[in-house]
């Protein structure tokens, strides 16, 4: 499994757009990011977990499947788009945005941005099965950036975006009626999947159990506590 953090360390061009079979293969270049990176490592691009198939110092080339098209905006790119970019996170690195999978749940739309003192307020509409998964002050990444939910309206949310946020990715160009690529946190993923399942915990002496059967025991045994 591939981790990103949501901090964006480049925001590269694409240079080439090209389909082959049902896969479109997207030509960036960003000599930033091209440093360590090789043939087969995931990159983060707008948020969306890609391949790299070539490469060189300069520029790197990254497939996307028909079900990330589908997902994302990335169909949408063409050459000269500017895109955010992050390459897959080291144990050795910090953490310092929040887990990120590059697995966009599904494209949002910009429905209103505002101006609050030096800060950007962007309110943005998601997917209806996206919006359980959204919380107040909790995280969310859009086109690969890592930001925190300020207020969440009936079927709407809204992130401020500080100057440097806007200084140093692409948010600074959505305008209102732009697809945004959204991924929920993935803590709150699993959360609404344990009870989506009607798993209840049940406490017990020596354990906890759940309805589905799984216990802190259980966990440790395989290495997960």
């Amino acid at each position: 499994m591939h981790v990103f953090t949501g901090l964006v360390e480049d925001v590269g061009r694409v240079v080439e757009v090209s389909r082959r079979a049902r896969e479109v293969y997207f030509g960036v270049a960003s000599p930033r990011v091209c440093i360590d990176l090789g043939i087969g490592d995931s990159v983060s691009v707008n948020g969306a977990c890609l391949t790299v198939v070539s490469k060189s110092d300069q520029r790197f080339t990254a497939a996307a499947t028909a079900e990330t098209l589908r997902r994302t905006n990335l169909g949408l790119l063409t050459v000269g788009s500017r895109v955010n970019l992050e390459r897959a996170l080291r144990v050795s690195d910090r953490l310092d945005g929040h887990l990120v999978l590059g697995h966009v749940d599904g494209l949002g739309r910009v429905l209103h941005l505002a101006e609050e003192g030096e800060a950007q307020l962007m309110t943005i509409t998601p997917p209806a099965e996206l919006l359980p998964l959204i919380v107040p002050k909790g995280s969310i990444t859009v086109d690969g950036v890592s930001l925190t939910v300020a207020t969440l309206l009936p079927d709407a949310f809204t992130v401020s975006l500080i100057p440097h946020t806007l200084g140093v990715t692409t948010l600074q160009e959505r305008r209102v009626g732009d697809a945004v690529n959204l991924e929920g946190d993935i803590v709150g993923k699993y959360v609404a999947r344990f009870f989506s399942l009607g798993a209840r915990p049940v406490f017990q002496e020596h354990s906890v159990v759940s309805e589905s059967g799984v216990s802190l025991d259980l966990l440790r045994q395989h290495g997960y506590a």
